[in-house]
């Protein structure tokens, strides 16, 4: 689960709108104001290197969300983010009219500097940092996106983005199965066939989870959570709404591992989310993807291994979290699959590199597999993270600095 219970891919033609985060109810960043917090900004237009619109964007603890222009000439546009020192703000969102477009989330102050690029049609957009004062920057993209590159290299990227939907859908209707089964073993009170069940469902929500978030139901608002489905299907207890209260995977992994039994309650939680999820099979299948979408995907899974998993904080209950880290790493190198051909075509060496580095996350992952164990993983105690959880964020940094450099590449395609 995402330490924010919102993900949203730009493109979509389903009906999406904004889950406000729960990190940014009432919260606040010390020091700043309506003007701090783009200050230090120009008007000018961020200049274009590599074939789009450079924005960087830095967030302070007494500037809020700072981004060095905030206007750009239409086409696409990197957005370079660096949490300096602002423990309130965790992620940026560029948004319009309740879209997503792109986000980064766990932006922790000290880490490395994180990007994402989107392709922008004039008009006007909005940086979003929940936790700043200030918690919109306006930002203004000028003249008319050119029109889709209809090149070799742009039709072999946009073939793959329909493979890749095809890949999302599956693993959507995959899921719908998986929680069938999970409710029949919860409804026949059998503990131990659930934990089998729970273990098998969770990887394809992990796969997709980066595309097919931020989806709210019918008849709710953007900020409510209880229309929010990421929130009702993977929400962690550590990030609970109190209004709406648990629901979810994570509710029904704590009653099977903590509580060690069935109840009317987890019989009601495996219903419940059986509907959730079938509601987002159906959903995710008007999504359309930019190839840019694919490499943003695919890195934002990379950060979740980082921020969650590798820590142990997405099943605190199962310890199952490595299978999670090797669904968000599969789910990461199909995106990258259905981007690599046209990505060959682009720069040969990066796609070597990215090709190359996932590979050595995937090696380094074999000496966890366990037949034996839930999920086909060791379990991630706190002893085995605290021997091995610093070797393999490693491997997944330097998975994650190529990775990163792909979304201008493609987005910029002819």
């Amino acid at each position: 689960m995402l330490s924010h219970p919102i993900r949203h891919v730009a493109g979509t033609v389903a009906a999406v709108a904004i889950a406000v985060t729960l990190a940014a109810c009432g919260s606040s960043s010390s020091g700043s104001s309506a003007e701090g917090a783009s200050a230090g900004a120009t008007s000018a237009a961020a200049k274009v290197s590599g074939g789009a619109a450079q924005v960087k964007v830095t967030l302070t603890g007494a500037d809020g969300c700072r981004p060095d222009h905030t206007s750009a000439p239409a086409g696409p546009v990197t957005f370079t983010v660096t949490n300096k020192d602002a423990t309130a703000i965790t992620e940026i969102e560029l948004q319009s009219d309740q879209r997503i477009l792109g986000e980064k989330e766990n932006l922790a102050p000290g880490l490395a500097p994180v990007k994402f690029t989107v392709t922008l049609s004039g008009g006007k957009y909005q940086l979003y940092c929940p936790g700043a004062e200030k918690e919109t920057v306006p930002f203004t993209v000028t003249g008319k996106a050119a029109a889709a590159a209809s090149g070799s290299t742009a039709t072999i990227l946009a073939q793959g983005t329909k493979g890749y939907a095809t890949f999302v859908n599956q693993n959507a209707a995959d899921m719908v199965t998986g929680v069938a089964k999970l409710q029949s073993a919860i409804d026949n009170g059998d503990v131990a066939a659930a934990k089998k069940a729970y273990a098998g469902a969770r990887p394809f929500y992990e796969k997709i989870e980066s595309d097919v978030g931020g989806f709210v139901l019918p008849g709710y608002k953007p900020g409510d959570n209880a229309g929010n489905l990421d929130y009702l299907i993977d929400m962690r207890q550590s990030n609970l709404d109190p209004k709406v209260g648990w629901h979810g995977f994570h509710a029904i992994e704590k009653d099977l591992w903590q509580e060690g039994k069935i109840t009317a309650r987890t019989k009601k939680y495996a219903q419940e989310l059986h509907g959730n999820v079938s509601k987002l099979a159906g959903l995710v299948k008007g999504i359309t993807y930019k190839p840019e979408d694919l490499a943003n995907g695919a890195a934002s899974l990379l950060e979740e291994v980082q921020t969650n998993k590798i820590k142990g904080e997405e099943e605190k209950y199962s310890h199952t979290d490595l299978a999670d880290f090797a669904s968000n790493v599969e789910g990461a190198q199909q995106a990258f699959a259905f981007l690599k051909p046209g990505l060959q075509k682009i720069d040969p060496a990066l796609t070597a590199r990215v090709s190359k580095q996932f590979t050595n996350v995937t090696n380094a992952l074999n000496p966890y597999r366990d037949g034996a164990s839930l999920g086909g993983f060791k379990p991630w105690t706190a002893q085995l993270r605290k021997t091995d959880a610093a070797t393999l964020s490693k491997k997944v940094q330097a998975l994650q600095d190529p990775l990163s450099q792909i979304a201008q590449k493609v987005a910029t395609a002819g």
